[in-house]
């Protein structure tokens, strides 16, 4: 019997904790080693997951299709401000984004959606 309680507590603390990583916010960007990463990963990991935290403490959970990089606006582009997603610069005429405050210094951007 005192297996059995060891085990269940073991379980209802393994159950809380999913619970609290599932329903938390993946922080972008977040720093994992030396390294700043501004979307999830599969570093060690077969899955793509994200830290909790802005520099990974031990907490993360696996990431979903809500979990995509957000753009930073406003950003700098060469020598312009932009509010919005732009076409600028992308030879494919498909708008994009940063991902940080300032493309010029970091390179980090993403798709935007093909209406905008």
């Amino acid at each position: 019997m005192e297996k059995l309680a060891g085990w269940v507590s073991l379980v209802l603390c393994v159950y809380g904790l999913k619970a609290a990583f599932v329903n938390s916010t993946c922080v972008f960007p977040f720093m994992y080693g030396d390294v700043v990463y501004h979307n999830c990963i599969s570093v060690h990991s077969s899955y793509d997951w994200c830290s909790l935290d802005k520099k990974f403490q031990g907490r993360w959970r696996y990431c979903t299709g809500k979990d995509p990089p957000v753009c930073v606006f406003p950003f700098f582009f060469r020598k312009k401000l932009f509010h919005r997603c732009t076409k600028e610069g992308y030879i494919l005429n498909r708008s994009w984004c940063s991902l940080t405050k300032n493309y010029n210094d970091d390179r980090k951007w993403k798709q935007c959606s093909p209406y905008q």
